[in-house]
């Protein structure tokens, strides 16, 4: 009922799942940085999540964690799992008893480690695609942009045969999070949606608008017929003050774009949101 794509690129780990089910990011995906990243799914085992880290950050490889978990299930034949471990090494596992079509696929390149699974999809095109995706993607795009490439051509391909609901992505790295106090870089989920693939892809546009660090290169500065412009529109919004930076900034602290803030400059993607606000 359900698929997915774990995967590193050595720097990052993480999961892109879709399925028609109701909020399928609480119970698939789990990662943990530099130790590796699972999915569980078909009838889900959530206790693979926490166990399978924990024997990965014993040392076991993927392939051992996916081992043991699935030895110590007496429901084994039920259940489908993927897992990239912290070396990238990848494995992945589909039980005699998951509905059809129910497959997988996992291999460890130099683009990055990878299990695709899927159950109760359309045909095996479906995991044919997401892996055909994932091989053609630019090893130095973000991990999240891959993982959403791979999940899109499987749903493109049909996906889940009985319909499309939720769908999540899960990405983590060391201090990736917010204000680098934990690993987690991307925690998406979209839980009950007629399109939920697309709208996941809109998200992490968002997400990479107010979460992603401004460009210094491409900063722009704050003077002459641009600062200009930059304070009226600010006025306009109820936004004036001595400094421009600090106009700015109580702008941009509304908008939570903060993240984006640099000294004497505007990050270009403020500026356009800037003038979309004021147009």
């Amino acid at each position: 009922m359900t698929f997915s794509i774990v995967a590193s690129d050595g720097t990052a780990w993480g999961v892109a799942v879709a399925s028609k089910f109701l909020a399928v990011g609480a119970a698939v995906p789990a990662a943990k940085a530099e130790v590796g990243a699972i999915a569980t799914q078909s009838y889900a085992n959530l206790a693979y999540r926490p166990e399978g880290l924990a024997l990965l950050e014993k040392g076991l490889t993927a392939q051992e964690t996916l081992d043991s978990l699935t030895a110590a299930d007496e429901r084994r034949e039920e259940r489908q799992a993927g897992i990239v471990d912290g070396k990238c090494r990848a494995a992945t596992f589909t039980g005699r008893e998951c509905h059809a079509w129910a497959g997988g696929v996992a291999e460890s390149t130099e683009n990055g480690g990878y299990a695709i699974q899927g159950n109760i999809l359309t045909g095996p095109e479906v995991v044919a695609e997401m892996e055909r995706a994932w091989l053609a993607s630019d090893a130095r795009a973000p991990l999240a942009r891959r993982l959403l490439a791979a999940l899109t051509a499987g749903d493109e391909a049909g996906g889940d045969r009985r319909g499309r609901q939720g769908a999540a992505l899960f990405v983590v790295t060391p201090d990736g999070g917010y204000g680098g106090g934990s690993d987690v870089l991307v925690d998406l989920r979209v839980d009950d949606h007629v399109a939920p693939v697309p709208e996941l892809i809109r998200l992490l546009d968002l997400h990479d608008i107010f979460f992603s660090p401004p460009d210094p290169t491409a900063a722009l500065p704050l003077d002459g017929e641009l600062a200009d412009e930059v304070r009226q529109r600010l006025a306009s919004l109820g936004h004036a003050a001595d400094s421009l930076d600090a106009a700015l900034a109580d702008w941009a602290g509304i908008e939570n774009l903060e993240e984006r803030m640099l000294p004497g400059k505007i990050d270009p993607v403020v500026l356009r949101m800037l003038r979309e606000k004021t147009s």
